[in-house]
């Protein structure tokens, strides 16, 4: 039977409304001491001091909408993670079950739409039984309750929780507050939006405030789907949550369901058959348990924290932390993210697999942007982020800086040191110069010493002395290593580039200017993922990757390759707005020159050799058969930190596989991963086919065209 509408008053019904205020009024100090605290006698209250102590009540009441959950989605609207103080998802009365309307003013307030917000008739009924009993029966209205939420929960949420009331600690003072404004309330709000207020405020469970929540917690259903029964089971929570909690008290809830049932039958609200099917039915629980914070994220658990660490970071939230925490906990914003579930599915199984059981605990990681956008799109790593048994668990995500540009934390490993692929960045200003990209250098040359005159114009301190000088030495190379002993020897400069021969890099050092290696690597966003510095591209061990850079940044500084050579600032945050529809700062696409096109281009062509015939040719399957594809495989010294950055036009991934737990000072020689025994982990080797793996079933979702060639300026022979 369908809730019926509020009845329009009678001039009797309206005289009955006024004479119960006054009655109310009146009576106020003897009955609130009769049913509050009937025990007590209240001595020295007289009706005409309790006449105007009521009449001096506050009578405002600012009906705030209550704490509500915040939602974390990805472009494509797929839930990442829920935040909460309360967990709560506001829903309008359309919404909700007629059965829920019914089964709760059954049982807790069946003269609803007959009184004015105080009940005469509840207050007499609840007076004579606690007179005549010595029990403790109320006589709060549903809107009276409504009142005590709204007080509790504006309490809750401006963090004063030793001023929240509780039913059974209400003084006198405090019930006739709450007689008061639920009499004014009821001039402002109509029935239907008291109701609808609230089941949306009241409390069903730790971890259920509000109807919808509810709903899901305990029957995985929506508020508009409660059956009968189910309705009924709620309906009589709300009286003792803790008392009769179906999943640890189930006889309890029983009782109370069918006390409910009794009551909807009594009033009409439903035929005895129904009734009688309702009873006979069990307590049939489907509990699907909260998940809070990135803790219980459905996906990408380390994305989702960066973009807490964002959020919380950020003063467009909130002048102070807490304020902002308020937001992220309380304000029911719904934040869309740039993360596309098609990518971040195959990433997570992708670096799950990598390592197998790894009881050594090496780190995968994967890290997607879109070039011309910045939109981070993947972000995974082989860790759980809370302990479990057998699992390699952090809370750092390994693909983010350690902090940001103002210092606040992300949370992040603080970066890797990116080896070869660092090299990129010398061969593009080797472009920028003008120079050929077949031009030959000697890299037959393993030592520099102390007073070799490398070029630097803009005034650096350098290895301890002052450029202001011509020259300036930037410390010594005592015996450069390559991989491979055959490439000690003259050979072009594109030809060192795409075989990764380290010698062949610092001979294309020695004639650039060192002041241009850092504008370029400045330029694409390259910095320390430790604490945001600089990478002095002044310092000889920088030329091979010596400071930790986060995977995120090495995949954005490719993209800008993949860009035509112009760089965008990662984002990952695309909209955030609150339950009131009002909007907040995000991310949006921001994007520079960085890198001359034909210097991109260059660069572009001589990466896709990498795949082709160059240090990745051994990666498999061969994914440049497919798409156009540009890479550079990467190891630090020790083989602790070993990478493949490589993109498309329409994707730049960066694949890392090392030691996370001691900054890469774990060897990677003579490790069993997976199975497969590694005398020395490089790049191609593990990180590798993870990326290849991973490429091969999302490129096509990004669709790639081929790079434009380098202009036949940069092919010439000098």
């Amino acid at each position: 039977m369908e809730l019926k509408d509020s009845p329009k008053l009678t001039l009797g019904a309206a005289l009955a409304r006024v004479l119960g205020f006054f009655v109310v009024s009146g009576l106020c100090g003897v009955l609130a001491a009769g049913f509050v605290v009937p025990a007590v006698a209240v001595t020295g209250t007289t009706v005409t001091n309790s006449v105007a102590f009521f009449n001096n009540l506050p009578g405002e009441l600012n009906v705030d909408p209550p704490s509500q959950s915040t939602k974390v989605v990805t472009a494509d609207g797929k839930p990442i993670a829920t935040f909460y103080a309360e967990n709560r998802v506001r829903v309008p009365l359309d919404q909700i079950s007629p059965h829920m309307k019914n089964a709760v003013i059954a049982i807790e307030d069946s003269r609803f739409y007959k009184h004015a917000g105080v009940d005469p008739q509840g207050i007499m009924r609840a007076l004579s039984s606690n007179l005549s009993s010595g029990g403790r029966q109320g006589a709060s209205t549903i809107t009276q309750q409504y009142v005590t939420n709204v007080l509790n929960e504006s309490r809750l949420s401006e963090g004063n929780t030793e001023e929240i009331v509780l039913s059974g600690q209400k003084t006198i003072g405090d019930k006739l507050r709450e007689m008061k404004l639920a009499l004014e309330l009821e001039k402002k709000f109509n029935k239907d939006q008291i109701l609808e207020g609230y089941l949306n405020i009241v409390f069903f469970n730790a971890n259920a405030y509000g109807i919808e929540a509810a709903s899901r917690y305990f029957f995985s259903t929506s508020a508009k789907d409660l059956t009968l029964p189910q309705a009924a089971l709620l309906a009589g929570l709300v009286n003792s949550p803790s008392f009769y909690d179906p999943s640890v008290y189930p006889e309890n809830a029983l009782q109370r369901r069918n006390q409910v049932l009794g009551k909807m039958l009594g009033e009409g609200m439903i035929q005895q058959a129904d009734h009688d099917a309702a009873v006979a039915s069990g307590v049939e629980l489907k509990i699907t348990p909260s998940k809070q914070g990135c803790a219980g994220a459905e996906m990408a658990v380390y994305f989702c924290d960066y973009v807490s660490h964002l959020i919380l970071n950020d003063p467009a939230y909130g002048a102070d932390i807490s304020e902002r925490e308020r937001h992220l906990y309380r304000g029911g914003l719904t934040i869309v993210t740039t993360l596309d579930s098609r990518l971040q599915a195959p990433a997570q199984a992708q670096v799950d697999s990598t390592a197998g059981p790894n009881p050594d605990k090496w780190g995968a990681a994967l890290v997607t942007v879109q070039p011309g956008t910045g939109r981070i799109l993947a972000m995974a790593q082989n860790t759980v982020f809370l302990p479990q048994e057998g699992k390699f668990d952090t809370q750092l995500n390994f693909n983010v800086d350690s902090k940001d540009a103002n210092g606040a934390d992300l949370n992040g490993a603080g970066g890797f040191q990116p080896g070869s692929t660092m090299k990129p960045f010398t061969f593009a200003q080797w472009l920028n110069e003008g120079k050929s990209m077949t031009a030959e250098v000697d890299a037959s040359r393993r030592t520099y010493p102390l007073n070799f005159p490398w070029r630097s114009s803009c005034g650096k301190v350098l290895g301890g002395y002052s450029t202001a000088e011509k020259n300036a030495g930037l410390g010594t190379a005592d015996d450069l290593q390559n991989a491979d002993e055959g490439y000690y020897r003259r050979m072009p400069i594109n030809y060192g580039l795409y075989n990764s021969i380290n010698t062949a890099t610092f001979a294309s050092a020695t004639q650039l200017d060192f002041c241009g290696i850092q504008k370029m690597v400045d330029a694409v966003g390259i910095h320390s993922g430790l604490d945001g510095a600089q990478v002095n591209m002044h310092q000889l061990g920088n030329l091979l990757g010596a400071i930790g850079v986060a995977p995120l940044h090495l995949a954005n500084a490719f993209a800008t390759f993949a860009n035509d050579g112009k760089y965008c600032a990662p984002i990952a945050i695309l909209d955030v707005t609150d339950q009131s529809g009002r909007k907040f700062p995000a991310q949006s696409t921001s994007c520079r020159d960085a890198v001359k096109p034909d210097v991109a281009r260059g660069v572009n062509a001589v990466l896709q050799d990498v795949l082709k015939v160059g240090s990745g040719v051994h990666i498999n399957p061969k994914i440049h058969d497919k798409v156009p594809t540009a890479a550079k495989t990467g190891t630090s010294n020790n083989n602790g930190a070993s990478w493949v950055v490589g993109y498309t036009s329409g994707l730049s991934t960066a694949s890392f596989f090392g030691d996370t737990l001691e900054g890469q000072s774990r060897p990677g020689h003579n490790l069993t991963i997976n199975g497969n025994f590694y005398q020395r982990v490089d790049g191609y080797m593990i990180a590798g086919p993870q990326w290849v793996n991973y490429m091969l079933q999302v490129a096509g979702l990004y669709p790639a065209v081929p790079f434009p060639g380098p202009p036949a300026s940069m092919t010439k022979k000098p």
